[in-house]
């Protein structure tokens, strides 16, 4: 009978610098979020291009989205699910080519470490549906602060009714 040699440990040291970046495994289980669907599901209700931002991570190009020169009174919502995350009045001009604000509604969003392209920065996704929106960064307006950079195809707008009063 013969040992069973060194453990894994031995034959494959730990990770380290880029190597470790690039092959992170998630330690946590991912959030589960009140809206669910299944990936059919989803590619079913979304565009194309949402489906991609949303459920896909990923990033429409800037100058692109036709919310960036919406300014009438509303609120900006999920494109997934339909939650009210930003209101007209949190909207300002970045210059950066994506529709930008300086706070969402509160509860409606969620945040988490986003640590792809070799940094980290803050991910946004919907409370609701935890669809992928955009990042936020500390370089935004007062009263926050904070720059929310939101993917425009990820949101749809709701004009508010003036004739309400």
């Amino acid at each position: 009978m013969t040992a069973a040699g060194p453990g894994p440990s031995a034959r494959f040291p730990p990770l380290t610098g880029v190597t470790a970046m690039l092959f992170r495994r998630a330690t946590t289980p991912p959030e589960v979020f009140p809206v669910t669907r299944s990936d059919a599901e989803w590619r079913a209700a979304l565009s194309p291009e949402a489906f991609r931002i949303l459920r896909q991570h990923g990033t429409e190009r800037p100058g692109t989205s036709p919310l960036n020169g919406e300014k009438r009174p509303g609120r900006f919502v999920c494109a997934g699910c339909g939650t009210a995350l930003f209101d007209q009045a949190a909207k300002f001009d970045s210059g950066t080519g994506w529709p930008s604000f300086f706070a969402p509604i509160a509860g409606a969003v969620g945040t988490k470490a986003d640590r792809t392209l070799f940094m980290t920065r803050t991910e946004v996704h919907c409370a609701t549906c935890g669809g992928h929106l955009g990042h936020v960064f500390a370089d935004g307006p007062a009263p926050s602060g904070q720059r929310f950079c939101m993917n425009g195809a990820a949101m749809a707008f709701q004009p508010r009714d003036l004739s309400d009063g």
